[in-house]
């Protein structure tokens, strides 16, 4: 796979596949993130990231490393009602889609410009539009 290129600083927003790519040790991913902290962007996920990601296999030591790392934002109440209503606003509900929405609620919310490195192209479309920009995991 290609190095993946970054030219701003900002933000970069890991979903679930790409922090399980993280925590893998992908080398591409691993290298976007190290382009990325080198351009001074910040690393981010979604606390919600954490349980959607890690399995009875996950190596605890270097989730622990990795999470180090990384600033993990926290879903309250507040959250959760934009990432809510940011549903209703595209037409979707449901579990389907409800660490997305929590996932880009957060995403929307980080200093610009915003870089996510997600698996679900189509629907982060749809829930972040043009104001982050997407890259397939």
């Amino acid at each position: 796979m290609a190095r993946r290129k970054l030219t701003h600083e900002g933000t970069l927003v890991l979903d679930s596949e790409g922090f399980s790519k993280l925590l893998g040790d992908d080398e591409p991913v691993v290298a976007l993130v190290a382009e990325a902290r080198s351009r001074g962007m910040e690393v981010v996920i979604c606390a919600l990231t954490i349980i959607e990601a890690v399995h009875a296999r996950t190596n605890r030591s270097r989730l622990g490393w990795v999470l180090s790392g990384l600033r993990v934002v926290a879903v309250g109440d507040e959250e959760a009602k934009a990432a809510s209503s940011l549903l209703t606003a595209v037409g979707l509900h449901g579990h389907k889609y409800a660490i997305d929405a929590a996932v880009a609620e957060i995403a929307l919310r980080q200093q610009r410009p915003v870089v996510m490195l997600t698996s679900d192209v189509g629907d982060m479309t749809k829930l972040c539009g043009d104001r982050v920009r997407l890259v397939a995991a």
